[in-house]
């Protein structure tokens, strides 16, 4: 990334408020031409005053006279200044605020347009993003604010101050022209040698974002294992990296900005004694009034120059940052893929040909897949944790894609569905649901929108949770992350009621429920499973037992296949679960128990697998 690559892709979002450009150029014009103002009026007072010394004390009223004058003029050129200065910063904070705020928005959308394997690859991080997007449009959006305000006022001023130097003086002008060059080079060498401490200042600062957000999303297990101290050593390390680091940069920064102070001052220096001389070797045009005129006009000349370093500063800041924000934006190989395939009617029937799958961080998650998901029946993937069941279920919704291999719904390549089509047609309700910040009633609506209250309603009652919310103090507008992790689960469970879909995906759907509270949502997804495409992962006997196809899944690869009977008696992977199930739920035992006059052995056998 270039300062001219940087502008160019910032001048999209500044070519919106084309009037506030120009209000600003136009202010920015009047102000540069006002700023040089002292510099005349000084040349012009000095000179008078000087011709009046000779004829003596009574010249008092001329030389009042003159005071008169530009006193008027300093003054109401302050005065104009101060209009002009107060238009620049308010033009230029407005389009600041409106260039960040289209900025964020356009960052945001386009995330929403990634693929989840953006946002599970490294360095891509919650915390880092934040941190590279806040960074991003921060920096960004004052670079915008920085060129109208600062940038270009005094710019101009100085291209203006040098044009009046060469109007006087050839040779003054050209001594001034050649500090300026010197002055760059210094800050073009400041920045090169600072552009690597710099990124790894935006490294370090990602790293903290995401250091304190694990710890706020951690802070129940940091402190159930009283490791507050091992947490505040590992930040405590970093803070003394990214410290260093600043140090650093501090050091560097202050002997070049040494450096450059002391070139400003030798071309102070030069221009005083070129000017003295060529007043008194009687040059044409010079007089001692030009002294001070050539003094002040090479102070605006300089003016950009003292502001350079910090100029420079934020731009290579913005510059770093530039780079993550617009990396970004410009991630169209990260744009989720989609067909255009919308059939009229979704039957459900998945095929998966020799399916590899690895994980954008490296771990290969499926080995040669083939498996067949009938339409309107249910389907059990099983098998110990990380076994690839999530995976598979990640990549029918199409939120990965093979690394090879085929996968068809309804015999047409997943590939070629129209992607928002298909999830349409897809609920799905995980271990662990994202509650959204808002009502209990806006997040059930979320599964779909235009949903009345009666589908709100009786979608709550399928979930059993229309008589707990309606316990609450302010019903379906409760806010849904005060509710427990249960009834947030039921929440999601509501939701996909309401959706309503062909094919449904269950995993772990009852995991954080109680069990009498399993027992009732069990009877409610059974209802909806009827004539449906259902997918289920469970360690729950009860929620698998009754599926018609299983799929034994073990590091990866199908094991086994078949009903639920026939996998079982051939032994192997599901059959280890079963019988370590069983045994967890203490069958024998609970039987036992209900036999003594409740209800006979087999009856509870059987209510233990249900």
């Amino acid at each position: 990334m270039t300062i001219g690559k940087m502008f160019k892709s910032i001048t999209p979002f500044v070519k919106p408020y084309k009037w506030l450009v120009v209000g600003t150029l136009v202010m920015t014009f009047i102000g540069s031409l006002a700023a040089q103002v002292n510099a005349v009026v000084l040349d012009w007072t000095v000179d008078k005053i000087n011709a009046l010394i000779p004829l003596g004390e009574g010249q008092w009223g001329e030389a009042i006279k003159i005071l008169t004058l530009i006193s008027g003029i300093l003054l109401g050129k302050e005065v104009l200044s101060a209009v002009i200065t107060f238009a620049q910063r308010y033009y230029g904070e407005r389009m600041r605020i409106l260039v960040s705020r289209d900025m964020a928005q356009a960052v945001i959308e386009k995330m929403l347009t990634f693929r989840v394997a953006f946002f599970t690859a490294d360095n891509n991080e919650p915390g880092r993003l934040q941190t590279r997007i806040d960074r991003g449009v921060e920096s960004l959006s004052n670079t915008v604010k920085n060129f109208f305000i600062d940038i270009l006022p005094q710019f101009t001023s100085a291209i203006l101050a040098l044009i009046l130097m060469y109007a006087a003086n050839v040779y003054v002008g050209l001594v001034a022209t050649c500090i300026v060059p010197i002055y760059f080079w210094i800050t073009w060498r400041q920045a090169k040698k600072l552009k690597g401490w710099r990124v790894g200042m935006r490294n370090y600062r990602e790293a903290k974002s995401h250091g304190i957000m694990n710890i706020i999303e951690s802070i129940t297990v940091i402190k159930s294992f009283n490791r507050e101290r091992i947490e505040g050593d590992k930040q405590l390390d970093l803070q003394n990296r990214l410290t260093q680091n600043q140090m650093a940069t501090r050091r560097l920064s202050y002997l070049f900005d040494g450096l450059k102070s002391f070139v400003e001052q030798v071309g102070t220096v030069l221009i005083i004694i070129l000017t003295a001389y060529l007043v008194l070797s009687g040059f044409p045009g010079m007089s001692i009034g030009k002294i001070m005129y050539h003094v002040m006009l090479f102070s605006n000349v300089s003016a950009p120059i003292r502001q350079l370093h910090r100029i420079y500063d934020d731009m290579n800041d913005a510059l770093i940052y530039a780079e993550g924000y617009f990396d970004i934006l410009s991630g169209d190989s990260e744009v989720e893929a989609s067909g255009s395939y919308r059939p009229a009617e979704v039957r459900g029937e998945f095929e998966l040909k020799n399916v590899d799958f690895t994980y954008p961080n490296g771990t290969k998650a499926l080995y040669d897949i083939n498996m067949r998901i009938a339409p309107g029946k249910i389907t059990a993937l099983v098998g110990l944790s990380g076994a690839g069941k999530s995976t598979i279920v990640n990549l029918l919704d199409k939120f990965y894609t093979p690394d090879s291999g085929t996968i068809t719904l309804d015999g047409v390549d997943l590939r070629d569905w129209d992607t928002q089509y298909l999830r349409e047609h897809i609920g799905l309700v995980l271990q662990k649901n994202h509650i959204f910040d808002g009502s209990i009633e806006e997040n059930i609506r979320y599964g779909k929108p235009d949903a009345t209250q009666e589908e709100v309603i009786e979608a709550a009652k399928k979930a059993f949770l229309y008589d707990q919310v309606m316990a609450l103090p302010n019903g379906f507008n409760t806010k849904a992350t005060m509710l427990s992790g249960g009834q947030q689960q039921r929440v999601a469970i509501a939701r996909m009621f309401i959706k309503n879909p062909p094919i449904i995906f269950l995993d772990e759907p009852t995991a954080s429920l109680d069990a009498i509270a399993t027992e009732q949502i069990k009877s409610s997804i059974d209802a909806i499973k009827r004539d449906r495409t259902v997918i289920i992962i469970s360690h729950n006997i009860s929620q698998i037992i009754d599926s018609e196809m299983t799929y034994a899944l073990r590091s990866g690869r199908v094991e086994q296949s078949g009903n639920t009977e026939e996998v079982y008696r051939s032994g192997g992977i599901y059959k280890d679960i079963i019988d370590a199930s069983a045994r967890s739920l203490n069958i024998g035992k609970i039987a036992d128990l209900l036999d003594d006059g409740e209800i006979n052995r087999s009856v509870v056998v059987q209510d233990s697998f249900s």
